[in-house]
């Protein structure tokens, strides 16, 4: 039944999609960013609908009448110029057969970024894509945080198999930046139902969270959350409810959960952070060594034989920072922390032109949430290897599209304020 759903779903959206590009992002951030076919358990699991959908929306993109341009921004630069480094430094792969499978994904996840980037143009559009990446992962925040509370937070909370959020830390840190945008949905809607389900729906997306027994998660969510209450208007209030239901939450954690957060500090005596940073230490002597890095797929026992402390312990970046320097050298890590340093200063400037607008107060509010969005995501991914998660560059369109739209407003008043200006009758004496 839920193989036809699914199929249903899709197909009878590809008529939507020929009519308008934005459809088609839209059902390609839903079948990319929930993964749906994963739960079915028949055909539709490895049914190529994304490859359909994306086809699809590139052929309505290609006849359409919108500007087929993307917008003039540091962001979009920045994006179009690591992809590019990523190609070239693919030409120089240490795993050739490896790296190509791992190219072909990425490039497919950077092509319908810039898609989404060049569609995404209007209010209604933006608030569409938030409310689809809001419902992907809330369906996951929703079903966790109920099994954890009805686990009592004894069983870990997965993500889909097979997937970017299927491993229990990466479950986390997609739910940990959702739960910003779930916040901007509810200040904005005027329906007390609506508001009072995404707060449901916060509350069980940060329980499933520590459901997860991320230790990284954790770090993320007190980083969140202090972004959050950084710049909510209301501190005193958003102050006392984070004192209240914190230690609630903590406390409902069992012992063992307890007893696994704790070892945060005594990093030394677990395998796996000590494994993290011998994964670190060699990207750090490999692009150091190799000026285009290794290439995708670095994590093979030859590349530790070579360049890593402990050549045994073989493991994967858990990183996206030493993920960027190890397969992609100085050049990509320096493209990457430029492209994030570029969105949040465009999310900072939204705040700036946006205050004390009240027709700009949406743009003001979006930007202050993906920026605690970004910030979940630096902290928390600092310890993944999720530097081709496809949310962090949806959330840059975003704020690329919010950006020229706050422009827009601006550009547009400013005529009529000279124009005022210009008619004004003399003052009393002039002649």
């Amino acid at each position: 039944m839920r193989d036809i759903l699914i199929t249903l779903i899709v197909f009878g959206s590809l008529p939507l999609i020929l009519r308008n590009p934005v459809n088609g992002v839209l059902m390609w951030v839903w079948i990319s960013v929930m993964n749906p076919h994963t739960q079915s358990w028949g055909f539709a699991a490895t049914f190529p609908f994304a490859f359909i959908v994306a086809v699809t929306t590139l052929f309505s993109v290609a006849i359409s009448r919108l500007a087929k341009t993307l917008p003039v921004s540091g962001v979009t630069f920045t994006l179009i110029a690591l992809v590019l480094w990523m190609n070239v430094t693919t030409l120089f792969a240490m795993f050739p057969a490896f790296a190509y499978v791992q190219w072909s994904k990425v490039m497919k996840i950077m092509l319908m970024s810039l898609v989404t980037m060049m569609v995404i143009r209007h209010r209604d559009d933006i608030q569409r894509l938030l409310w689809v990446l809001v419902m992907s992962l809330g369906f996951y925040g929703v079903k966790g945080g109920l099994f954890t509370l009805r686990t009592g937070g004894g069983e870990r909370v997965w993500g889909p198999e097979g997937t970017f959020i299927g491993d229990n830390n990466e479950i986390a840190l997609a739910l940990i930046m959702t739960i910003p945008l779930m916040r901007y949905l509810q200040l904005r809607s005027d329906k007390r139902w609506l508001r009072h389900g995404l707060g449901a729906m916060m509350l069980l997306s940060a329980m499933a969270a520590l459901g997860s027994y991320s230790r990284g998660g954790l770090l993320a969510i007190a980083a969140m959350i202090m972004m959050m209450w950084l710049k909510s208007r209301h501190k005193f209030a958003a102050g006392i409810l984070i004192a209240l239901l914190a230690p609630l939450a903590l406390l409902f954690m069992p012992e063992r959960w307890t007893e696994r957060m704790d070892s945060i500090g005594a990093y030394q005596q677990d395998e796996s952070a000590m494994g993290r940073i011998n994964a670190w230490y060699m990207a750090w002597n490999l692009a150091k060594d190799r000026f285009f890095g290794g290439g995708f797929e670095i994590a093979e026992p030859a590349t530790f034989f070579l360049y890593a402390p402990n050549p045994h312990d073989v493991h994967a970046a858990h990183s996206i920072y030493f993920q960027a320097l190890g397969e992609h050298g100085f050049v990509g890590l320096a493209l990457y922390l430029l492209l994030l340093g570029l969105t949040w200063r465009s999310a900072a400037w939204i705040v700036r032109h946006s205050r004390d607008q009240p027709e700009l107060e949406w743009a003001q509010q979006l930007a202050t949430m993906v920026q605690a969005s970004l910030v979940g995501f630096a902290v928390g991914g600092a310890f993944l290897s999720l530097l081709y998660f496809d949310v962090p560059y949806y959330l840059m369109g975003i704020i690329v599209a919010t950006r020229a739209l706050v422009a827009q407003r601006q550009h547009a008043v400013r005529p009529s304020v000279h124009s005022g200006l210009d008619n004004r009758q003399p003052a009393i004496g002039q002649s």
